[in-house]
């Protein structure tokens, strides 16, 4: 039996490095990695993949919110001065969570897929 702990940090690890490139892949190849550290069956490497994926998740939730803010209140700015950068920014910021959320759902998915098909291969 290997480390669920560490499968599941190398596998955030893959899923960073390769989220830029291959977003959804990348979810997938981080469960795979997961589940072979983790070693232990279907079960375990689905749940390594899991938290992998829950790992990714929290950093793109966060940098989704700061983007969304940002880019709000850069257009609000402009348009309407202090009040319309304020009113941007939180409106940027709520819509960077919802996208963001939504997306890391569909990662977390992607990432438990993975993690079980890697822990039948790497049983």
């Amino acid at each position: 039996m290997g480390n669920l702990w560490l499968g599941a940090i190398a596998g955030f690890v893959v899923t960073v490095i390769l989220g830029w490139w291959f977003p959804l892949l990348s979810h997938l190849a981080g469960g795979l990695v997961a589940a072979l550290i983790a070693r232990g069956g279907v079960s375990r490497g689905a749940l390594a993949g899991f938290l992998s994926g829950l790992l990714g998740g929290i950093v793109l939730v966060v940098m989704a919110v700061f983007a969304g803010a940002a880019a709000g209140g850069a257009l609000g700015g402009g348009a309407a001065g202090v009040f319309g950068a304020f009113l941007g920014g939180l409106l940027g910021a709520i819509v960077g969570l919802v996208l963001a959320v939504v997306v890391n759902i569909i990662g977390i998915i992607a990432a438990v897929i993975g993690g079980a098909i890697g822990g039948a291969i790497f049983r």
